[in-house]
């Protein structure tokens, strides 16, 4: 049996993770209502095409760029300081953008939506990590906060698309406002403060390599994504490399890094990472390819489509809250390796909807992947941040969060490279630039797009198998893990009562 020394939390602490999920849930309803809101903004503001992409993609390009900085920057100044000032600057953000009159101040609210939002993330995490002793409440207060992001995505279809028909397109960026004055109000009552007490100073240079390297990395990605395999994204993607070679390097040098590197010398948190960031690997880089084929294959109408994707919402939801109690009978890697089979089982699933599933094919599948989806993320998430002392959570959340981000962005230039690649071998008469919606309503065309989905949801599939199989390996319980005190990474895999 496991022991665990923590103190068990109190009401306050259960108030305070109420707190805490409102910019989770924030963060993930304002990404998608952005989405639904693109054709009014556009008609509007006319943008050019150039402006558009920086409209949609420069929060992506500035969370995932600042994470570690900002993980460690609430490190360093406290995390609830840290998060309140980031709160206060989402809510100003987002009026900004709500309000702006050309594609330039836009861009601009967008820049600075996303830097308060790479505040938001890691300083969430890490204040659990401190107002949660216990390892059990811990993984539970986890999938909380994993399952606040599910609730933003359920209510994104319904709410934006209530106040988009009766408002104008800046309304949506309104629905961040009252959660994030709500969360400041209350924060300082609710909310302890958490801080690295052995901190001092800030590597700046550091900080800098870091940002350089993932921004140019994720510009290099989305690039490839839409141009295929062009010099420019590939020439960034090695800059990007060699930025993030200096900065390891820089961070073995110095004395106190801005990136703890003696974290990954345990293969459970490599392993962990690595199936964290390939299942949003497989989840960014198939979405692009599901809401295709529900509205161009299958004829669905936006809505329609929206509402036939929320049972595999409601899925995660649920699931994000059941792993961390299956970790009471079972060890979290084994929950973690069974819940990777399943999101694998569920894609299988999705291969067979162009050859005879259909709709009901594609709907369990995506019901299926989702409820695998979520322990895999929930305890993989866990197991990192219990990995490093508590003071140094920050740090370990924007890792977490840094491998999703980019994960996904690689996901959604791969998986949509292998779309693109096998749609064009079945349908060559496509012309240059020529997308699936050019070709709507042609046989041929959506016959050759079916069988790019079922091969791109078969490639799916066996990427996560393979995580899968690392996970069953590397997380397993040891007999050293049983002995282990509950702050040490061990604990996380071996939650046998």
């Amino acid at each position: 049996m496991t022991k665990e020394t923590g103190e068990k939390a109190s009401t306050r602490n259960w108030l305070g993770l109420g707190v805490l999920a409102l910019p989770c849930l924030l963060v993930s309803l304002d990404a998608e209502v952005l989405n639904m809101a693109a054709p009014q903004l556009a008609r509007d503001l006319q943008p050019t095409a150039v402006q558009l992409l920086w409209i949609m993609d420069s929060y992506v390009f500035v969370v995932a760029g600042f994470l570690i900085a900002m993980g460690v920057l609430g490190d360093r100044i406290g995390r609830r300081r840290l998060l309140l000032f980031g709160s206060a600057a989402f809510a100003f953000s987002s009026l900004l953008a709500a309000f702006a009159t050309s594609p330039e101040l836009l861009i601009a609210a967008r820049v600075l939506m996303g830097l308060a939002g790479a505040s938001l993330m890691p300083s969430t995490l890490a204040l659990i990590r401190a107002m949660f002793a216990d390892p059990r409440q811990l993984a539970i207060a986890i999938g909380v906060w994993s399952a606040s992001f599910s609730l933003g995505g359920l209510a994104a279809p319904l709410i934006g698309g209530v106040m988009l028909e009766h408002f104008w397109w800046g309304s949506v960026f309104l629905l961040a406002v009252p959660a994030t004055l709500l969360l400041v109000a209350l924060g300082p009552a609710l909310l302890p403060e958490a801080r690295d007490a052995e901190a001092k100073g800030f590597d700046l240079a550091g900080a800098i390599l870091s940002l350089a390297a993932v921004l140019v990395f994720v510009y290099g990605i989305k690039r490839l994504a839409a141009e295929g395999w062009q010099v420019v994204p590939f020439l960034a993607i090695v800059v990007a490399g060699g930025l993030g070679t200096l900065f390891l390097r820089r961070q073995r040098r110095i004395p106190r890094p801005l990136l703890d590197l003696t974290m990954f010398r345990d293969a459970r948190v490599r392993v962990a990472l690595a199936a964290n960031a390939l299942s949003f690997f497989v989840l960014y880089g198939t979405q692009l390819a599901i809401v295709q084929y529900l509205q161009v294959v299958l004829g669905l109408s936006p809505l329609r489509a929206g509402l036939w994707a929320l049972p595999s919402v409601v899925a995660f939801l649920a699931a994000s809250l059941a792993g961390p109690l299956l970790v009471r009978w079972f060890p979290a890697g084994r929950v973690v390796a069974v819940g990777a089979v399943v999101l694998a089982s569920g894609h299988a699933i999705m291969a067979l909807t162009p050859y005879g599933g259909g709709l009901p094919a594609l709907v369990t599948g995506m019901v299926v992947g989702g409820l695998g989806l979520a322990p895999v993320y929930t305890l993989t998430t866990d197991l990192v941040v219990s990995s490093v002392r508590a003071e140094r959570a920050g740090m370990a959340s924007a890792v977490t969060e840094t491998g999703a981000e980019l994960g996904g962005a690689v996901g959604i230039a791969v998986l949509g490279s292998v779309v693109v690649a096998a749609y064009r071998a079945g349908a060559p008469g496509l012309p240059p630039g020529g997308t699936l919606m050019d070709a709507a309503g042609e046989s041929a065309a959506l016959t050759s797009y079916g069988n790019a989905f079922a091969l791109v949801s078969l490639v799916a599939a066996g990427l996560v198998a393979v995580a899968a199989v690392l996970a069953w390996r590397v997380l397993r319980p040891t007999p050293m893990a049983v002995e282990a005190p509950a702050s040490e990474p061990s604990d996380m895999v071996a939650h046998a009562p």
